[in-house]
């Protein structure tokens, strides 16, 4: 493995503390008494304290210094005393281990006293200190100017996502996005535990994929000697705690779609669904509303929210429209009692692009997701949609063309989906199958499965009941103003890592970089050469080499050539 220049000099301090007998990955527990936050809300002059974080800034000042200490919820400058802190003759605890083994990046544990410092800081006299974590990479820490220019800043999406453990050391805002996100799951939690609904698990792997129509990822079971499917939706198994005599169930699931990535989906994702059942969908619209208010202001403390340049309220009520009416204002084409060939037709002439393997559900919603979806940035129902389009949904109840659906978009985004869910085990049979004929077709958003065993369920009798989904990840996008799933995801999932090819370096080719480490990185072509003191073969070879291997680059500085240590 080769290592930079720092990775080596922290290596060697490694050695050198345990030389002094000093084990930089101790097991014993070490007793915090107090977090950064906790010191400076209940600050006293003289109270003792004992806490512990990453060394994140030193300023070593001969016999005193200062550091700012980072643990998980902030900052706290301390003050090390070369006399307090080693009273006894023997200075190497600061003049040694302190001054010079000490890291950026270095997990310690201080004891000490609070003061306040002449400029009005709130500070830890440390009496004590222990090592209690020794990094051996250097943090890529961000410098600020006198200005207040930030400088190589740790930025790179594609190193931050894959690299997340140092995203959140050294950009403090992005551990606010994920404090934030538990903030959502538990508001929404105690949200349907207050109103006496309980939460459930459902199996992550599957024989059938079902309640969705999306690729799923598949696996094999060993000892069955079958295939599996990994969860697409949870929906036909909280639907069976429904028949099973729960009058409301939820769930946060992972689910697997084995589809594209972009800015707004990963494979992997969070969805809630919950069933509650004698509710339709009317209830559940204003149920939702009153839910997502609540969890607006548990997240920030408002119902407004920002989301890019937009300003949102998710105070309740929200906006009701119709999929055709939304259609007709925005297209002028009225969907109500047109055939396929006839919405084919018109969605050709709006120029969006369609094919023969749709149907007319489909087509409905290639129109509406073209020509509608991105009008409609406050929260808003969207309801009653076209039965071709929601295979699990009852039937409306004024209208058998239309389904009790709604959605609910925001900033132009789906955020909620719900139904009546169907209940009657005769409709849903004909309804799972035409939607596998679709899929005969072509379609590759029809349902490719029938669920015997979920049909086999709804004969045993489901009662009227009214399902919700949301999008967790695209919720905590819009509440905190996040374009990216990426950004709302701990670990996203990216595309492998390209891996450093190590090399061989022959012995020349070491020498050569020694020689160029050993002058800061830099050096001319022409006293390189002399210092090397190669023959022709050799140093031409051993060049090259370097060169090729993008561990040096030549450049010219006037007349002359400098040779630059890149590795």
């Amino acid at each position: 493995m080769q290592l930079s220049e720092q990775e080596i000099i922290r290596r060697e301090k490694l050695g050198r503390l345990r030389e002094l007998g000093i084990n930089p990955y101790p097991a014993n527990l070490f007793p915090v008494s107090h977090t950064s936050k906790q010191v400076k809300d209940t600050f006293e002059e003289g109270k003792k304290v004992i806490v512990a974080g990453r060394v994140m800034s030193t300023r070593i000042q001969g016999k005193a210094s200062f550091a700012s200490l980072q643990d998980s919820e902030g900052r706290i400058q301390i003050y090390i005393n070369r006399d307090e802190l080693c009273p006894g003759e023997d200075k190497t605890l600061y003049n040694e281990v302190f001054k010079k083994l000490v890291d950026l990046g270095d997990f310690i544990g201080v004891e000490g006293s609070l003061f306040t410092t002449q400029v009005g800081e709130k500070s830890i006299l440390v009496t004590n200190f222990t090592f209690l974590s020794k990094t051996l990479r250097p943090l890529p820490l961000p410098k600020i100017d006198a200005e207040g220019n930030l400088h190589d800043g740790f930025t790179d999406p594609e190193l931050r996502y894959r690299q997340r453990y140092v995203d959140l050391v050294v950009n403090p805002q992005v551990k606010e996005v994920f404090v934030k996100r538990t903030k959502l799951f538990n508001a929404m939690r105690n949200f349907f535990n207050t109103a006496g609904y309980m939460e459930v698990e459902t199996p992550v792997l599957q024989s059938i994929p079902g309640g969705a129509a999306a690729r799923p990822f598949i696996t094999h079971h060993n000892s069955l000697d079958i295939p599996l499917y990994m969860r697409i939706a949870n929906e036909l198994y909280l639907k069976r705690l429904i028949v099973g005599g729960f009058d409301g169930v939820y769930e946060f699931s992972k689910n697997f779609r084995n589809e594209g990535m972009d800015r707004t989906h990963n494979p992997e994702f969070t969805a809630m669904e919950i069933y509650v059942a004698y509710k339709d969908y009317n209830w559940m619209m204003e149920f939702t509303e009153n839910l997502l208010e609540h969890c607006a202001v548990a997240v920030n403390g408002t119902p407004e929210t920002t989301f890019g340049e937009h300003k949102v309220s998710f105070k309740a009520p929200y906006a009701r429209v119709t999929m055709t009416d939304a259609i007709k204002k925005y297209t002028g084409f009225d969907i109500s009692g047109k055939t396929e060939k006839e919405i084919f037709e018109a969605a050709r002439s709006m120029g969006i692009a369609v094919d023969e393997t749709m149907g007319k559900g489909k087509l409905i919603d290639e129109i509406f997701g073209e020509k509608c979806e991105g009008n409609f940035i406050q929260p808003t129902f969207i309801t009653d949609y076209p039965k071709e389009m929601s295979p699990l949904c009852k039937e409306h109840r004024d209208n058998p063309e239309l389904t009790e659906r709604f959605e609910l978009m925001v900033c132009g985004k789906e955020v909620a989906n719900a139904y009546s869910e169907l209940n009657d085990p005769i409709d849903q049979r004909e309804r799972f199958e035409a939607q596998l004929k679709l899929s005969e077709r072509g379609d590759d958003e029809a349902t490719q499965f029938i669920d015997y065993d979920f049909l086999r369920a709804l004969e045993y009798g489901m009662p009227p009941t009214s399902g919700l989904g949301i999008g967790m990840d695209r919720l905590i996008m819009f509440l905190t103003n996040n374009a990216s799933i990426q950004e709302v995801l701990f670990f996203p999932q990216m595309r492998p890592e390209k891996k450093t090819v190590e090399v061989e370096l022959t012995a020349e080719e070491k020498g050569i970089i020694e020689i160029l480490k050993a002058n800061e990185n830099a050096m001319s072509l022409n006293l390189l050469k002399v210092k090397a003191d190669l023959s022709g073969k050799k140093w031409d070879a051993a060049m090259k080499s370097l060169a090729k291997h993008g561990l040096t680059k030549v450049a010219v500085n006037g007349e002359d050539k400098i040779v630059q240590y890149i590795g």
